[in-house]
């Protein structure tokens, strides 16, 4: 649990819904999403690629300190599967993997983690309408008005 937020929390959850990656560290970004650094950097390959990508691809467009084994990437490939971040699709003797959900909702569950865990989401929720700008506010009216025809 997180506990309670600092009081500049509101900012640190407006920037991350501007920009989710530009701010953050890999480190900071796997701990936002629940995930470890080598399952993040697994998961930004795949959000950053349009077509399924096999476990060589995977490891080619890795961007890590050191070099990794292809046992290595399969292993979090299938973690990953397992624990329902990718979904994958065998392409003859290889399985292709696809992202399950965007980034934008890994984002979305992250925030919605640090509302809950917050002791006092009403006043996260508060500072933050405080912090975003015109444009976000818009963005946010526009999403509550379509939550509010969905029911």
């Amino acid at each position: 649990m997180l506990g309670r937020l600092p009081a500049d929390s509101e900012l640190l959850v407006a920037d991350i819904l501007r920009e989710p990656t530009a701010l953050i560290t890999v480190e900071e970004r796997a701990k936002m999403f629940g995930l470890g650094d080598l399952e993040s950097a697994v998961m930004n390959v795949l959000w950053g690629t349009a077509e399924p990508a096999k476990v060589r691809e995977v490891l080619d467009r890795l961007d890590t300190p050191k070099q990794l084994a292809y046992t290595t990437v399969m292993t979090v490939l299938d973690n990953l599967h397992r624990k329902g971040w990718v979904e994958r699709e065998l392409d003859g003797k290889a399985y292709r993997y696809v992202p399950a959900i965007s980034r934008e909702e890994a984002a979305a569950r992250a925030l919605r983690d640090i509302v809950d865990s917050s002791g006092d989401p009403e006043g996260v929720l508060l500072h933050f309408a405080q912090s975003v700008s015109e444009e976000e506010t818009e963005v946010l009216r526009k999403g509550l008005r379509r939550k509010a025809r969905r029911k």
